[in-house]
């Protein structure tokens, strides 16, 4: 096979968490009286972390105060951990399609951009049979995707060569860091995303399903 690592991303990736992260963000707006938003609308908000998502989510003069948006994160962090798993659940095909990579001898990594806390949380919870090599989240300190160093990271836990791994994401943040670390990448276009988005970020394929993307990555 020509990879020996996939590395994957989370949120619209192997979880549809759109409607935990809507409903959180949705209760803080509430508390505040600010407007609150779509799940259509969430898709477009989502995967720069909480901070970022929190800022999309409020009004322009409310998003440049910076105290007011640390208070409105605090908040959606509490809450969010609260109930990190009420509407969230696998794409259709990812779970087999991780234990299938491990029974290959393929390695397979998180690399999200959810708080460290809330991805091995998830990640425990819905793929807590899958031996991950590595589970990556934000960390306090650590650039945020696309900035390559959560893969860099990766690659020297697993001492993998990049030309022997790839990265999945539903995102052009996804496409994006995998091109600055050096490693091949597939967008899904199942996710959070369009597939345009994933064409225009470099992408050199997009699939539609899990079916497809088994395709690629046991090639």
């Amino acid at each position: 096979m020509k990879y020996d690592i996939v590395i994957f991303d989370l949120d619209g990736t192997l979880l549809n968490t759109i409607g935990d992260l809507a409903a959180s963000v949705d209760y803080v707006m509430r508390s505040r009286n600010l407007p609150e938003h779509t799940d259509a609308e969430y898709r477009q908000m989502v995967g720069g972390g909480i901070k970022r998502l929190v800022e999309r989510a409020l009004p322009d003069d409310l998003a440049h105060n910076s105290a007011y948006v640390e208070e409105c994160v605090t908040e959606f962090r509490r809450y969010y951990v609260d109930n990190i798993d009420r509407y969230t659940e696998p794409y259709e095909g990812m779970h087999s399609l991780l234990v299938e990579l491990r029974t290959l001898g393929v390695e397979v990594a998180v690399a999200s951009n959810k708080f460290q806390h809330g991805t091995e949380r998830l990640v425990a919870k819905f793929f807590g049979d899958i031996d991950f090599v590595a589970i990556e989240g934000n960390r306090e300190g650590a650039p945020l995707k696309p900035d390559p160093a959560i893969v860099h990271n990766i690659l020297r836990q697993t001492s993998i060569d990049p030309s022997r791994a790839i990265m999945v994401g539903d995102s052009g943040i996804d496409i994006r860091t995998a091109k600055a670390a050096g490693i091949d990448s597939v967008g899904v276009a199942w996710g959070f995303r369009f597939a345009e988005e994933l064409v225009e970020a470099g992408a050199s394929v997009v699939v539609e399903n899990s079916a497809k993307l088994r395709e690629i990555l046991l090639a």
